[in-house]
């Protein structure tokens, strides 16, 4: 059964809204980061567009951390920045210069905030809350239910950042979750030069476990605690871990709880097509999640400067280069070290720090390093569990 070239609902319902261009499936950082740059190039305000979510982005959920070297499109919202990391560990413990780089900090709130204020200027844009479910191909067009109300794409292009994984065993999945505190003290007790990017001094009885901490300002700090693991703890095991943490070696006492935040990144050797079911998915959905790391803000950044440039020069964005198969190879060897335990990952990152300028550990770690300093990096990793990794990726 054929259905009309335009949004309607079933059994020809009276339309939902307008006929789109384009329609976002989920308003998160990947949809607003899109968006956002639509926006600012001025060459989309003749086409109408649907961004639908859940619910309305009111709470700082989540906190993105990244390096660059130059302003980034969402300077604006830069919380705080730092050109010196400390690194801890049983064999690595460093101040590290990182210039030309910085290190970067933008709370999800501000970004959510600066997003929104934008969007609602623009008149041919719709924003939409409510359930979004049982999104599939439908024909030449995508369908999806909207607030109950089934909803046709017809010639809409559609992108959708909701994250499914395969429900198999033939992939390596681990979970990046972490629990976070902003905490204030009655006295200044931190630096505000440098941030801690990894601790892991903390015990690795979970699996490959740190804690990092941003100074906010000499009283006050955002302190997390981070595991790659198979399985979640429980609730109140991230709060003692990260009480102890604070007591133990940032030798605070006494704080004061301004804020939480509680987060689940997926690392999986699982590979997330770009354009799949008539859709084209962004973020964790389409890929740009680092699986070895679970990295995720400056790949979504890269990724959405390639769809704009596709859709201002009127090319398929079908056509876009994914992600390096050479990076991928990295990431999943990686990853089967750190998913079997072949070697902790805090001996990992320690030697690649120890053994490495920061600048290239953290090019490498943007995907954007050569074949030559690659070689050097990893030649500096113990051999046999890389090799033997290395060998079941191929």
């Amino acid at each position: 059964m054929s259905q009309p070239d335009d949004i309607t609902t079933a059994a020809g319902q009276p339309k939902v809204t307008r006929a789109y261009d384009y329609i976002f499936l989920g308003a998160g950082l990947a949809a607003l980061s899109l968006l956002m740059r639509m926006i600012r190039s001025g060459r989309f305000t003749n086409k109408s567009i649907l961004l639908a979510d859940r619910s309305p982005k009111k709470q700082n959920d989540r906190t993105w951390c990244f390096w660059e070297k130059t302003p980034g499109f969402f300077e604006e919202v830069v919380h705080r920045q730092w050109d010196t990391l400390s690194f801890f560990s049983d064999t690595c413990n460093a101040d590290m210069p990182i210039a030309p780089y910085r290190y970067k900090m933008i709370r999800g709130i501000d970004l959510y905030n600066y997003c929104y204020d934008e969007i609602r200027k623009h008149s041919n844009i719709d924003l939409v809350y409510g359930e979004i479910e049982n999104v599939k191909p439908e024909g030449a067009q995508v369908s999806f239910l909207l607030n109950g109300q089934q909803v046709y794409s017809g010639s809409a292009m559609v992108f959708s950042s909701m994250f499914i994984q395969k429900a198999d065993n033939k992939h390596l999945r681990l979970l990046q979750h972490f629990k976070g505190k902003v905490i204030r003290t009655a006295t200044s007790v931190f630096d505000t030069s440098k941030a801690t990017l990894m601790d892991f001094r903390v015990h690795q009885h979970h699996g490959t476990t740190f804690a990092y901490m941003l100074p906010l300002e000499n009283n006050r700090a955002l302190v997390e605690y981070t595991l790659f693991t198979k399985e979640l703890l429980q609730p109140a095991q991230y709060d003692a871990e990260l009480d102890e943490y604070i007591r133990r070696w940032l030798q605070i006492d006494t704080y004061e709880c301004e804020e939480e935040e509680f987060g689940i990144i997926p690392m999986t050797d699982e590979y997330f097509p770009f354009y799949h079911n008539g859709m084209y998915h962004l973020g964790s959905a389409g890929g740009q999640t680092k699986g070895s790391s679970g990295y995720t803000f400056q790949f979504i950044q890269k990724h959405s400067d390639r769809i704009l440039q596709q859709l201002m020069a009127g090319k398929p964005l079908q056509d876009m280069k994914t992600t390096s198969r050479r990076f991928r190879f990295y990431d999943n060897t990686l990853l089967h070290v750190l998913y079997h335990n072949k070697l902790p990952g805090s001996r990992v990152f320690s030697t690649l720090f120890r053994k490495n300028k920061p600048q290239q550990v953290l090019q490498f770690l943007d995907n954007e390093t050569s074949l030559g300093t690659e070689l050097k990096l990893i030649s500096g990793l113990p051999v046999w569990p890389f090799l033997k990794a290395a060998l079941k990726q191929v």
